[in-house]
């Protein structure tokens, strides 16, 4: 039987690139109990040197930009390589949260109002309040670990918040004050779900990676009725989706109780104290045996290719 070596892909060229690089370091840690495993430095936008498609099986954990988007999972397909997670379509749509939205929305999966648009055409100030209120979050349309976000209370908030966008393309959406929770979702199925609780109110690049600034409550302390409802909506986000193996469905929950999906993290962090894990943890896997079950449908995928090992 064909046995790969476990290549962990970490870095990358995007703003992620350190939390990638800590992630990377983790997972091979904790790869290396069940498999051979080999960790990969990515430094450029190309596959990385020695990467060899008949031997190894990609465990990627590039965020952001080019990994997680579908760049590194198209070059992947074009040399034939074999990985875990989504492939490259799902990590596309689900990389642009626009699109993300309009396609689980259509499955009955709320999600929150918002206005696209190109940093070359914003809109005003007034006319984004008309629709969504004075009180909005204006983050860009394709990253991840909040990234560029910005918050805004009041009008002349939103407006300093719009002038700060310069390129890319871009959303607005109504805020919702209420409660953030994570779900990892594992081969379609939902894990536990995590409360975030940041103490600065707001769960930004800085609550998310400076130890102490946000706790955790793992599981969640939510109704059952609610919770469930939950775990349904990342399950039908994930499938909508056309999401595989693995990803990480964040929600913020309403005042009145209801749900809205934020967006679909296909590469989430990947540290022993992620989210991710957290959820796993849950439901009685620990960071090892997580990582092994992440990566074994792809392992299995290798074995069934008709592509043989180099003698």
């Amino acid at each position: 039987m064909n046995t790969p070596v476990v290549s962990v892909f970490a870095g990358g060229t995007s703003a992620e690139r350190e939390v990638s690089s800590a992630s990377g370091a983790a997972c091979a840690s904790a790869l290396a109990c069940s498999f051979t495993t080999r960790l990969f430095p990515v430094v450029a936008d190309a596959l990385p040197e020695g990467f060899d498609p008949s031997r190894h099986v990609v465990f990627s954990t590039l965020h952001g930009t080019f990994g997680e988007d579908g760049g590194m999972q198209r070059l992947l397909d074009r040399v034939g390589g074999v990985y875990a997670g989504c492939d490259a379509a799902s990590s596309a749509l689900t990389m642009d949260k626009s699109l993300t939205k309009k396609t689980v929305s259509a499955l009955g999966v709320p999600v929150v109002d918002g206005i696209d648009f190109d940093a070359d055409s914003k809109p005003a100030a007034d006319l984004v309040a008309r629709r969504l209120g004075a009180r909005v979050v204006v983050k860009p349309n394709g990253e991840g670990s909040s990234v560029g976000l910005r918050l805004a209370d009041d009008l002349a908030g939103l407006a300093a918040a719009l002038d700060a966008v310069t390129t890319g393309r871009w959303i607005a959406e109504r805020r919702i004050i209420g409660r953030e929770v994570s779900v990892g979702v594992l081969r379609g199925r939902a894990m536990g779900i995590v409360e975030v609780r940041p103490k600065s109110g707001v769960y930004d690049y800085s609550s998310k990676y400076t130890k102490g600034l946000t706790d955790y409550l793992a599981p969640a302390p939510l109704e059952d009725a609610l919770a469930a409802r939950i775990k349904a909506a990342a399950e039908t986000a994930f499938g909508a989706c056309g999401c595989r193996d693995y990803a990480r469905v964040d929600f913020m929950i309403s005042g009145e109780g209801e749900p809205f999906l934020l967006e679909i993290n296909t590469l989430p962090g990947m540290k022993e104290t992620s989210l991710l894990p957290m959820s796993a943890r849950c439901v009685g896997l620990d960071f090892k045996a997580l990582v092994r079950e992440m990566v074994s449908p792809a392992v299995e995928r290798f074995r069934t290719a008709s592509v043989p090992l180099r003698p």
